[in-house]
């Protein structure tokens, strides 16, 4: 007996070390947070029937090893092979064994130790056996203390680099445009950076480097002697994290592209996200708003009321807005306190969203650009990636890239323009002398929309609706928002038996794969000339 309680503790110990990795990779992904791997860990047990049995029958081996040891290998296969579907490796997010994740993984393996050590010091073999059992099943809740350890160090680490990127801005001395918002960021960063490059040397964040540790290393590896401005994207999963960055990075021109659910579920509520988002405007000698969000247009009264200098941009409002960038047949017509500034060709392809172009024009204009050398750019705008970027593959199928976007409002731009697109040139003429449009047919690829707490399931459900109305074929990835889409997905009440799709003649089709892989398999399979695909949001495989 004791030769097996031996064999059981080994074989459980082993048995966390997948599990370590496992559930290492989560945290990685979630950038370091504490609480992500138990949140991800209740997400993937319960996606599935298969998953659901294997964790409840992990669990209940786990506890039953305290009562007999051999139980243990049950909670061992489980921990080493579960949940189906969650890597240690990563199939699109591999783990990276940066210095911060070497840290976290020895603390962790610290603990589990411990937790084994613990155990055979009160009950010997057999109280082994239970302590590694239930630290093998129960390794999110492991990591996520080892997070909680952690964070005092890494706090004092990254502490360093601030400082060191605030000696570099107090040396250089750029004029800094810091750019906020629920989503618009990115895209307005590179409209800002674009407009104003012709009279200035600019630095923009990269990609999404918009937390403190993302713009630390930015200022301390791209910013240099003879930097005039500084083009900041500053996110942020809580309150506080914006001002934190302004008061070593603090914008002289602080932008607010739009306020939506995103990141919801850290939030708590709409309220929150404003008054977080808010936090750029404090040091900021102006602050410029896109006015066509209601929330924002109540915030930029209120920061007139407390003597803001405010830029308030539109796409719709020429006539009203400080400054207003409108789409009229090909063209960009640029208006400045309501009155026409110029006309200017359009970039192909045209924008999504010309608030973003709007509130990169007001920037602009407050750091000392005039109106023609704003037209003078306009037409050679350039969109960010994987951002409703519009490309033609060699077979003639319209791809649509959005696989960046993750809000309901950026959603139904995006089905919009799928629509658009994918309307073919006029067919033969009817029977009364006009011209039949060809529609072509029109996919939406998408696991979905998440993080929007509360929220999340409804939206889900109204973007499946929207694409019922504007595509033929809903390809859904995954199992995170399965449920949701595939009732947003159903007809409507009081529909024909048949439905209508948006070719008006059959219901949408709709199709389940595992991951996006499959997907892109599909489409490629399926998809001829004339037809447009859109790949709306696309989740890193840490999600079911």
């Amino acid at each position: 007996m004791r030769a097996l309680a031996a064999a059981t503790v080994v074989c459980a110990v082993t048995a966390a070390v997948p599990a370590a990795l496992r559930w290492l990779r989560v945290a990685q992904r979630e950038h370091y947070l504490a609480g992500a791997a138990t949140r991800f860990a209740s997400r993937w047990w319960s996606c599935s029937a298969s998953n659901l049995v294997a964790g409840l029958a992990g669990a209940a081996a786990a506890v039953a090893s305290l009562a007999t040891a051999p139980a243990a290998l049950g909670a061992a296969l489980v921990s080493t092979l579960g949940p189906l579907g969650l890597g240690g490796r990563g199939r699109t997010a591999r783990l990276a064994w940066t210095r911060r994740l070497r840290t976290l993984a020895a603390v962790t393996a610290g603990l589990t130790a411990g937790a084994v050590g613990a155990g055979a010091g009160t009950g010997g073999l057999a109280g082994a056996c239970a302590a590694a059992a239930l630290s093998a099943i129960g390794m999110p809740l492991i990591v996520d203390a080892a997070l909680g350890i952690t964070a005092p160090l890494e706090a004092r680490l990254a502490a360093r680099h601030v400082a060191e990127a605030s000696r570099r801005i107090a040396a250089v001395r750029p004029r800094v445009v810091g750019i906020t918002g629920s989503y618009g960021k990115t895209s307005t960063k590179g409209y800002v950076a674009q407009l104003l490059a012709g009279r200035y040397t600019v630095v923009a964040s990269p990609r999404s480097f918009n937390n403190r540790a993302g713009l630390a290393r930015t200022v301390n590896e791209h910013l240099v002697p003879g930097t005039d401005v500084l083009v900041a994207e500053m996110g942020a999963f809580g309150p506080g994290e914006i001002a934190a960055v302004c008061s070593w990075m603090p914008p002289e021109v602080a932008v607010m592209t739009a306020i939506g659910p995103v990141h919801l579920e850290r939030f708590g509520s709409i309220e929150a996200i404003v008054e977080a988002k808010t936090e750029i405007t404090e040091r900021a000698a102006t602050c410029v708003l896109n006015v066509d969000d209601e929330r924002l247009a109540t915030l930029a009264g209120r920061l007139s009321a407390a003597s803001k200098h405010v830029v308030c941009c539109s796409a719709s409002r020429p006539g009203s807005a400080d400054v207003a960038v409108v789409a009229d047949a090909g063209t960009l017509l640029l208006y400045i306190g309501g009155q026409l500034a110029g006309r200017a060709p359009a970039p192909d392809p045209m924008p999504p969203a010309l608030s973003n172009v709007a509130c990169a024009a007001g920037a602009a204009l407050a750091l000392g650009c005039t109106p023609e050398e704003l037209l003078a750019r306009l037409p050679g705008l350039e969109g960010a990636a994987n951002r409703l970027a519009v490309e033609r593959t060699a077979g003639g199928v319209t791809v649509l890239d959005d696989t960046y976007n993750s809000n309901p409002a950026g959603a139904r731009l995006a089905l919009s323009t799928l629509a658009a697109v994918a309307a073919g040139p006029a067919g033969p003429a009817g029977g009364d002398g006009a011209a039949a449009p060809v529609v072509g047919r029109r996919v939406v690829v998408t696991p979905g929309m998440v993080e929007l707490g509360r929220m999340q399931a409804g939206a889900n459900a109204e973007l499946a609706r929207q694409a019922r109305e504007l595509a033929t074929d809903l390809v859904v990835v995954g199992r995170t928002n399965r449920r949701a889409l595939l009732a947003g997905a159903t007809a409507p009440p009081g529909a024909s038996a048949a439905g209508t799709g948006a070719a008006g003649a059959e219901a949408l089709r709709v199709r389940c794969v595992a991951h996006r892989e499959e997907a892109v398999a599909w489409v490629r399979a399926e998809l001829g000339a004339g037809a447009a695909v859109l790949y709306e949001n696309d989740l890193p495989d840490h999600f079911p």
